[in-house]
């Protein structure tokens, strides 16, 4: 609408013969529309066809497509049918669970692997594969293999008899393609294929990587045959770490959560509170859904931070202000899976500066996501 007053057509004081014209205009329109409207019954203005040929020969053409869409889409269901959801978000039918295992039900596994892993918990068996051999710089900071450049691998057993792993892999880019072929030819999908850091020297991308089955130490076969394509090194025992060079107090307590070094870092994580499912299989919590703070000294009290930020959706653009606005900068948005529920997001981030001031900025990123602190042990 205009916004101006609607003004009603008022023929009162106009001219008898002026009357006359607009009604004999008026016959002559009402009869070209009815010609316009026998012709539309019959045939298409523009190529002259008539419609009803058209509208049949345009189905015809279109069924053989339209069955093969339909076919395909069958195709996929019947590979791999989702998990039946209802409104609000919860699943028609209850997910599998995880069941308690220890390490000496991986022990096939670890010897598959080529090294030992930890419980994370007691459903998640982890194990670690950092790439001592990287000398990477980002922004003129040696990074730690601590701090960014750590491969990792998690097994969870479930009550159906199926096993699923996840986690992510390391690799420079010279090693990437072939990884990533090895892994298809083994059956592991790759979930999300990305960064960690901004501008660093060698270049490193970090793939997550997603299997499951009845077999564990097949899947270990498998992501062990792609690991021997990097150089990543032999496992070594663990070297006593030194102190870290942080007030790792004040930084707890900014975080409201107590942390723990490992290596030359101090790491502090968070897991989503909802029950994740991927695929029908309820993840224990914390794998493949914490926040992840990692600080590095640098002297004096200043850190160089890498991580990532868990959310759901409605989450992200609060937490994106919440970062910037705390001077921290942004790497990655995106996802480290395919399918799960609740959809998750996942923010990679980079600072360097005071730790105990990035701590603080961090702590409004988690007050406004839906995370619980998670010890040492008791997650991924």
């Amino acid at each position: 609408m205009s916004g101006q007053p609607h003004e009603e057509a008022d023929h009162h004081g106009t001219p008898d013969s002026a009357r006359t014209q607009d009604q004999d205009r008026d016959t002559d329109q009402d009869t070209d529309r009815d010609a316009d409207r026998d012709r539309d019954r019959d045939t298409d203005h523009r190529s002259g066809t008539p419609r009803r040929l058209l509208l049949t020969t345009t189905a015809a053409a279109l069924a053989p497509l339209l069955a093969g869409v339909g076919a395909t889409a069958a195709r996929a269901q019947a590979q791999d049918p989702a998990p039946a959801t209802m409104e609000g978000g919860g699943h028609a039918q209850a997910p599998v669970q995880p069941v308690t295992t220890t390490p000496a039900d991986w022990e096939q596994v670890a010897r598959t692997l080529g090294r030992r892993g930890f419980m994370a918990g007691d459903m998640a068996y982890n194990t670690h594969f950092p790439r001592r051999d990287l000398h990477v710089v980002s922004y003129g900071v040696p990074v730690s293999p601590e701090l960014s450049l750590g491969s990792h691998v998690a097994f969870v057993r479930y009550a159906d008899g199926n096993v699923l792993a996840m986690g992510d892999l390391t690799v420079t880019e010279g090693e990437l393609q072939e990884v990533t072929d090895v892994l298809q030819a083994h059956g592991i999908e790759q979930t999300a294929l990305h960064k960690h850091l901004l501008a660093h020297s060698p270049d490193v991308w970090w793939t997550h990587v997603h299997a499951h089955g009845r077999d564990p130490v097949a899947i270990a076969r498998g992501l062990r045959a792609a690991l021997d394509r990097t150089a990543a090194p032999p496992d070594e025992p663990p070297r006593p770490p030194g102190p870290v060079d942080l007030d790792t107090d004040a930084i707890d307590a900014a975080l409201g959560m107590k942390g723990w070094q490992e290596g030359r870092v101090y790491k502090t994580t968070f897991a989503r509170r909802e029950v994740v499912v991927d695929r029908g299989m309820a993840l224990p919590r914390g794998l493949g859904t914490i926040s992840a703070f990692i600080f590095q000294p640098l002297g004096d009290g200043r850190a160089a931070l890498n991580g990532d930020v868990v959310m759901v959706a409605e989450e992200v653009q609060d937490v994106i202000k919440i970062l910037r606005q705390g001077g921290i900068g942004l790497v990655e948005l995106h996802n480290h899976g395919l399918r799960e529920e609740p959809r998750l997001f996942f923010i990679h981030l980079w600072a360097v500066g005071d730790a105990v001031g990035l701590a603080r900025t961090l702590r409004k990123a988690v007050d406004a996501t839906n995370v619980v602190g998670v010890a040492r042990g008791r997650g991924v």
